[in-house]
């Protein structure tokens, strides 16, 4: 359980960075609502993996380059899914680009984030 409460707070700060990057983006610079998500996605997962590594999962055990290349593959399909549900929530539902970031990346955070990441990236036994 410990776990799981750390591995949301290290999520919420990711996301925090995420959103504060996206809405910057979209607000001061005027970026494509799309494009501004998925850097603020890129950002908040840089942060949510040297969290994960070095506090969450306490995976030093591990090479980091091993880990890493896993992060990456889970990482990748968080940004088609965020990315995806943001586009599809936005263009085609009319949703404010906020809400929708905000609830597309709670759903796939406690859907896919957590477990691949539990199980796969930093899993104890991974070598």
């Amino acid at each position: 359980m410990a776990t799981f409460l750390k591995a949301n707070l290290s999520s919420t700060i990711a996301s925090l960075i995420d959103y504060l990057i996206t809405i910057f983006l979209v607000s001061v610079y005027k970026v494509d609502v799309v494009i501004a998500s998925a850097t603020g996605t890129i950002c908040g997962g840089i942060v949510n993996y040297i969290v994960g590594r070095h506090w969450v999962f306490d995976a030093k055990h591990d090479k980091i380059h091993h880990q890493a290349f896993r992060y990456g593959l889970v990482w990748v399909g968080n940004l088609i899914l965020n990315t995806s549900g943001v586009y599809l929530m936005v263009n085609i539902l009319q949703i404010n680009y906020v809400i929708s970031k905000a609830f597309v990346s709670l759903v796939v955070g406690f859907c896919y984030n957590y477990t691949l990441q539990k199980r796969f990236v930093f899993k104890k036994n991974n070598k």
